[in-house]
């Protein structure tokens, strides 16, 4: 027997508009592999005994992804399934017959993931699929990296900043926090995601960055370095790094001509960065420490990649409405 639908839900399922929410959660809904997911933490979940019984896996699954998408703390995450029938529906809540899972329950399942480092396995595992899917290349590899802002007051109850947390000028502005470094496709998708504090130098951590197999690598002038050029030139790589210049010897007109013509590349590696920072809103950490922001930036990279290749797994966008 199907769950009884509250009158307000009956009257929302009834409505004549399909909003640019319900269209994105029934998008996200299609293109993610919940079994595949499910399975990579059941071993770690509590198991239904004589005390409380454990809410489903896939449910606070869902809940996280919503807390990712829309940058809730564990308190909105629990309001919004109350406020949110778009929300509720596509976490399988419903309100006449469903416990909803309180602020705790959200923040114990998020502890579970942090502590088993499931959200790395997570990132891995959809790419694995994508790569099936032929939408992951391994062709060539673009290098680049964003500063993630962290709060430089120190008004707090510790009287300090984060110590994992450092400062560093780009510009000619001073930004506090840290940094993702990621290798892409020439598609933009990530295969390969690292996290440092914001004054760490970007070349240092690139090769981290690489799977082995390129072709091609592409990056902005932070990753320049002639010895590497002459490395990867005898390996029969294509080191498509923007050159750099110095004050005795500037770049000369040519060599500005191919940093530009070798950058309409390059910046596709940028593509998962507007989504994760602009539309998700993860442009400013969360919570304290490296650890637990790296847990946020593999689940929200994971989920970037399939938003950024969803219209090659659901190509008729008409069909995921709810």
């Amino acid at each position: 027997m199907g769950k009884q639908q509250t009158f307000a839900g009956l009257a929302w399922k009834n409505k004549g508009k399909v909003t640019r929410r319900e269209r994105f959660l029934s998008e996200m809904n299609q293109i993610i592999p919940w079994d595949l997911l499910v399975s990579l933490i059941e071993p770690h979940y509590p198991k239904a005994g004589r005390g409380r019984q454990p809410l489903g896996i896939e449910k606070m699954l869902r809940i996280y992804l919503l807390q990712l998408w829309f940058d809730l703390s564990d308190p909105q995450a629990e309001d919004a399934i109350y406020d949110s029938e778009a929300m509720r529906r596509f976490a399988g809540v419903e309100l006449s017959d469903d416990v909803v899972p309180d602020e705790t329950t959200i923040l114990r399942f998020r502890h579970l993931l942090e502590r088993h480092s499931l959200t790395e396995a997570m990132f891995q595992q959809i790419n694995g699929v994508l790569e099936q899917k032929g939408l992951l290349l391994r062709s060539g590899t673009i290098v680049d990296a964003t500063m993630i802002a962290a709060p430089s007051s120190t008004k707090n109850s510790t009287k300090s900043r984060d110590p994992e947390m450092r400062q560093s000028k780009k510009g000619n502005r001073w930004h506090f926090g840290m940094k993702v470094h990621v290798g892409t496709d020439r598609r933009g998708v990530v295969h390969s995601l690292v996290t440092t504090h914001a004054a760490a130098a970007d070349i240092k951590h690139m090769e981290a960055l690489l799977h082995g197999d390129e072709k091609e690598i592409f990056g902005d002038q932070a990753y320049w370095k002639e010895a590497d050029r002459q490395r990867f030139r005898a390996e029969g790589v294509k080191y498509r790094v923007n050159r750099r210049g110095t004050h005795h010897c500037p770049l000369t007109e040519h060599q500005k001509k191919i940093n530009t013509s070798r950058s309409r590349t390059r910046a596709r590696g940028e593509h998962a960065f507007r989504i994760v920072k602009r539309l998700w809103g993860f442009a400013k950490v969360r919570y304290r420490g490296l650890m637990k922001n790296t847990t946020r930036a593999f689940a929200t990279f994971a989920m970037a990649n399939l938003y950024l290749v969803r219209k090659f797994i659901v190509p008729d966008r008409e069909k995921c409405l709810c």
